[in-house]
């Protein structure tokens, strides 16, 4: 193999171990201005796209102990490397996917170690962020105390409805 073919393995290597994460795509239909424009927006998230050939990947990702051969790799292959939350990037993918007339699809990723297919990775990304489930986890914590607040009020507030219509009686406002 060639210098410049084992610099490139290298780094592919290296950045597969070093960012746990990541998503297989295989692109077909793309401009340059719409690649320019994902890179763009997946740096903004703290990730990396790669395109690659597939040989270097293979050859990459089985000198970092990952085995791919269950993934299919026709067409032109990308990875997109997770960034900063892997699953807000994965959404991001899809979004792009589907504004861009399916030009790019998910056909494998690699999640706190695990491979997946491509469905899955799809079933993954419609799980909810981090930051929606810390709010329904919150919105489950604060309706019980709101309810509990709710019924004291309730009980404060005919306590002294109670005492009022009590006074007004007394001093002959109301009728009996």
């Amino acid at each position: 193999m060639r210098q410049e073919k084992h610099l490139l393995l290298d780094e592919v290597k290296e950045q597969i171990e070093k960012d746990s994460s990541f998503i297989i795509m295989r692109y077909a239909k793309l401009s340059a201005n719409k690649m320019g424009e994902l890179r763009r927006e997946i740096g903004k998230m703290g990730g990396n796209v790669e395109v690659m050939r597939k040989r270097i990947l293979l050859r990459a990702s089985r000198a970092a102990g990952i085995e791919l051969e269950s993934i299919d790799l026709a067409g032109h292959i990308g990875l997109v490397y997770g960034g900063h939350d892997p699953l807000e990037t994965t959404k991001f993918v899809y979004q792009f996917s589907q504004q861009n007339e399916k030009a790019i699809e998910v056909i494998g990723g690699r999640f706190d170690g695990q491979l997946y297919k491509g469905s899955e990775v799809l079933t993954l990304s419609q799980l909810p962020t981090k930051d929606e489930m810390r709010a329904q986890f919150l919105g489950l914590l604060e309706a019980p105390m709101a309810q509990t607040l709710a019924v004291m009020d309730a009980i404060m507030s005919s306590v002294i409805y109670c005492l009022d219509n009590k006074v007004k009686l007394e001093n002959g406002e109301v009728a009996p």
